[in-house]
């Protein structure tokens, strides 16, 4: 009886009942639904899908945990075994397997040392790939017109950034893009805010925040937060803490500063400082202006003072007599050439008419009947000559004198070949006797250095220990000086 009243009053449930119903509960809690959890990592594993699977343990338990894909490439380091983490997330149940697990959104290393380590890793890896380059790095506008503060819209960073900037520049629209400066959900905020703000078409972008610890800096130094400040198409100054925290946005930025007050100084010019700039410039203008209306005035009064500005009428009465003599000059010229000119015609008329046709037709027929005349008589003396008379016997008076002539010809060359056969058998015989090869078949030797090649033609030449080359008649003898001794002449050694 007890039984059946127990049946009708508790509802029997599945397995799947009842795990759905407890993660129904967990999913509610708002404790579990957003928490850190700090442990150490076991048991890591990475399938090909690329979520990340471990156990996150302490002294006490052990609990699982899940990173989905999405969020485990934007980690910023590489988890492993033994490593300590503060993981942020949910936990829920795995309603397969009936277990309940942590699903991380957000882990970090746990303690300075890993944070600073983690961050070295990202440093270095950006570092490589060309982030940091000075040579990329963009000028500063000198007169921005429009200036993007992404920063918190409450913190006292964007009090100082409105306060500097709207008194040192005036004439600088600002535009304030809010975005969330630490947490979890920082480093999206962050690219989101940048990615507005050059959607906007600003001239400047100003990233900062107020300081705080290595943990509230750290969305700064996220990887994706890095990449977005290096793809900005404006400039951007990097304004995170104060003077000695340095995060990764400094690197990649195109400016860095020590605090967002001294970002706002760099990003403006000082009005007061341009309104004395320019001040200075106007003095010097005037003074400039001064100077030149005193030199030009000065000078103007010396050209005034000038003889020919004071009377005139003597400059041109000199140049008028002077305009006069000229024109005589010229005239008289004109006459003397035309007079030259005349008598130059004159000589070519006379010339001309010596070269007139019927002229020169008579004389021509003089001188051919002259030169007639005198080819005739020369004629006539030439058939008186005996050789046309009788041309056998000039034929032969010129055979007899050829042969003769020939006969001494033979006569002279023989005996002028005779005396050069002579004097060329001198000559050879000569040739023989200086014939240095003959002096060797009779027994001399020719002398030479071995290491420069030049004779030994006395005993100073050489030393002892010096290397010589003998040459006689049929080839060449080397050998080593041991001693020299230098011959007696005169009485003298």
């Amino acid at each position: 009886m007890a039984d059946e009243v127990a049946n009708e009053r508790t509802c029997i449930l599945t397995v799947g009942e009842v795990t759905a119903y407890v993660k129904r509960l967990l999913d509610r809690d708002e404790v579990l639904s957003d928490l850190l959890v700090r442990g150490e990592i076991s048991n890591l594993r990475r399938p090909a899908s690329g979520h990340i699977y471990f156990s996150l343990k302490d002294e006490q338990s052990v609990m699982d945990a899940v990173c989905f894909r999405g969020r485990a490439g934007t980690l910023g380091f590489e988890p492993t075994d033994g490593m300590a983490v503060v993981c942020g997330g949910n936990v829920t149940v795995y309603e397969k397997q009936g277990r309940y697990q942590l699903v991380i959104r957000f882990m970090r290393p746990d303690g300075i040392g890993g944070l600073a380590a983690a961050l070295e890793m990202l440093k270095a890896q950006l570092e490589a790939e060309g982030l940091f380059a000075a040579e990329r790095k963009r000028p500063l506008p000198r007169f921005p017109g429009t200036i993007a503060l992404v920063t918190s819209a409450t913190g006292a960073a964007v009090r100082d950034l409105i306060s500097i900037l709207t008194r040192r520049y005036p004439p600088a629209r600002l535009l304030l893009v809010p975005t969330v400066v630490q947490g979890e959900d920082a480093a999206g905020s962050i690219v989101a805010s940048l990615r507005a703000a050059n959607d906007a078409g600003v001239d400047l972008i100003i990233l900062g925040r107020g300081g705080g610890s290595l943990e509230d800096l750290w969305p700064f130094n996220e990887e994706a937060v890095a990449r977005a400040v290096f793809g900005s198409r404006a400039p951007t100054i990097s304004a995170v803490g104060h003077e000695t925290d340095t995060v990764l946005t400094d690197f990649v930025a195109d400016a860095r500063a020590a605090t967002p007050s001294h970002a706002a100084e760099m990003a403006v010019p000082d009005t007061e400082d341009l309104f004395e700039y320019l001040g200075s410039l106007a003095a010097r203008a005037t003074r400039r202006l001064a100077d030149v209306l005193r030199r030009d005035g000065e000078r103007l009064i010396e050209l005034g003072s000038h003889p020919v500005l004071q009377r005139p009428g003597l400059y041109t009465d000199t140049r008028l007599q002077q305009l006069d003599d000229a024109v005589d000059a010229v005239l008289r010229a004109a006459a003397g050439d035309v007079g030259l000119r005349r008598e130059r015609l004159q000589s070519l008329s006379a010339r001309l008419a010596g070269t007139d046709p019927e002229a020169v037709l008579r004389r021509g027929y003089a001188i051919k009947s002259e030169f007639v005349r005198q080819l005739r008589e020369r004629m006539a003396l030439l058939l008186m000559h005996p050789a046309l008379r009788q041309p056998q016997l000039l034929v032969g008076t010129r055979r007899a004198r050829l042969d003769s002539g020939s006969r001494s010809l033979t006569a002279v060359s023989g005996q002028v070949m005779q005396s050069r056969r002579g004097r060329l058998d001198l000559a050879a015989a000569r040739l023989a006797a200086l014939d240095p090869h003959a002096a060797l078949r009779r027994g001399y030797s020719i002398v030479r250095r071995v290491d420069d090649g030049r004779l030994v033609s006395a005993v100073g030449a050489v030393a002892a220990g010096d290397e010589i080359a003998i040459t006689v008649s049929d080839g060449d003898i080397t050998a080593d000086v041991s001693a020299r001794a230098r011959r007696e002449q005169d009485g003298r050694s």
